[in-house]
């Protein structure tokens, strides 16, 4: 009895799960720069029509504080820092409407219809050499809108016969964002909510229109955040798969694989953890939380340059920090608080996605009520919120009498 409890036991060293999710292999450079929407959510017919996706550009990151309201938990009524990304969100432009047919293999374009004009912005998207080009895209399309506009009708009559489902075109406004970037970044966002040709009329209606984020998400809102991660180049096991490093006095390197496997079968199997590239993957990241949607400087032609502020810290600051985003600039376009991290690296496009899921948790239905918004220097130590406070704080200056 004693040998057989003991055969099937086994030393710890010897068992343990495995480094790495297979889950996300081949862990390969990715095709697209843009996050893509693999999915979107469920259609209910009986909601009114509205959008389900949105794009914006990561600027950086912060943090805030505010009071946790979870009754029951040990930090209710108590102020919390937490770190969160800010993602600036321009308006986007509706440009077409895209009519999809369920067949056995899934689904099918049936027909696109685009507006009249497109701006220059997202016409480069079609050039891989825009000031080379003779720019002659969609010249011959517009011609459509000419004679009582018969084609594009048809085609949204066909839409709102045939398809299932329905997607807007939309553009972001690249140039608002300061990036050296010119190219529009363009996707299709279904349109969820009502009947088809309830959706076909609200796409149409959009055309050449700008929405903002805000109709599209809401605060206190729970999103999924799509896009492309920060590229590391040719890494190691260890920092590629986490796997432990060998011991010290291992000959001929220690951060490698002990054994890539049995002498048969006589080749190396494809869980075997391998050197390679690692990042610039597509990743999806689900339940975020949206903790404000500000915003832009210059909003409604008016400016707005406390958007930073809160109904605890009246201080009149803008969300950029001091010296502005390290490797980004100045937010002054509409943006996005999310909570925690966000794929990718500065200035690339990020995708916005309402949640497939029915949020119910606690912290899904929290209300959040920010108390500060730092805008410290990102640069440095960042010991003044505001460069009124550092004035007020060394009194005149050299530099200051000099100005003055």
């Amino acid at each position: 009895g004693f040998f057989s409890v003991a055969s099937d036991m086994s030393h710890r060293k010897f068992e343990a799960p495995r480094h790495g999710s297979l889950g996300f292999l081949p862990r390969k450079r990715c095709v697209r720069h843009r996050g893509k929407v693999k999915k979107f959510p469920k259609d209910d017919a009986s909601k009114p029509v509205h959008l389900t996706a949105f794009m914006g550009y990561k600027a950086g990151m912060t943090h805030i504080c505010r009071d946790v309201d979870k009754p029951g938990s040990k930090i209710h009524k108590k102020e919390v820092v937490e770190a969160v990304s800010i993602v600036e969100t321009p308006p986007m432009v509706a440009v077409g409407v895209v009519g999809y047919i369920e067949t056995p293999r899934g689904l099918r374009s049936l027909a696109t219809v685009w507006a009249g004009h497109l701006n220059d912005e997202v016409k480069r998207r079609f050039y891989k050499n825009w000031y080379r080009s003779k720019k002659k895209a969609f010249t011959q399309y517009v011609k459509k809108y000419a004679d009582e506009k018969k084609a594009i009708t048809d085609d949204l009559a066909r839409i709102k016969k045939h398809c299932t489902v329905v997607r807007l075109l939309a553009h972001t406004q690249i140039r608002k964002v300061g990036l050296r970037n010119k190219k529009a970044h363009l996707m299709e966002i279904q349109i969820n909510g009502g009947s088809v040709a309830d959706k076909v009329d609200f796409a149409y209606g959009q055309f050449e229109k700008q929405f903002s984020v805000d109709s599209v998400f809401s605060q206190d809102e729970m999103i999924d955040v799509i896009g492309i991660t920060r590229g590391k180049g040719y890494e190691g096991v260890v920092k590629r798969f986490g796997i432990t490093r060998l011991p010290r006095k291992t000959h001929r390197g220690l951060r490698k694989v002990g054994c890539i496997g049995a002498w048969h079968p006589s080749r190396v199997s494809w869980t075997v953890a391998r050197t390679g590239q690692l990042g610039y993957h597509h990743r999806t990241e689900i339940n975020k939380k949206v903790f404000r949607i500000g915003k832009g400087i210059t909003a409604e032609n008016k400016v707005v340059p406390n958007n930073a502020s809160t109904d605890f810290d009246l201080t009149e600051k803008s969300i950029t920090p001091m010296g502005g985003f390290p490797h980004y600039g100045e937010v002054k376009e509409d943006f996005m608080i999310i909570k925690g991290g966000i794929a990718g690296a500065k200035k690339r496009v990020i995708t916005l996605r309402k949640s497939l899921l029915k949020q119910s948790s606690r912290s899904a239905l929290e209300k959040i009520t920010l108390k500060f918004i730092d805008t410290s220097s990102k640069f440095g130590h960042g010991r003044f919120q505001t460069y009124e406070e550092k004035r007020k704080f060394f009194g005149v200056t050299k530099k200051s009498a000099a100005q003055e």
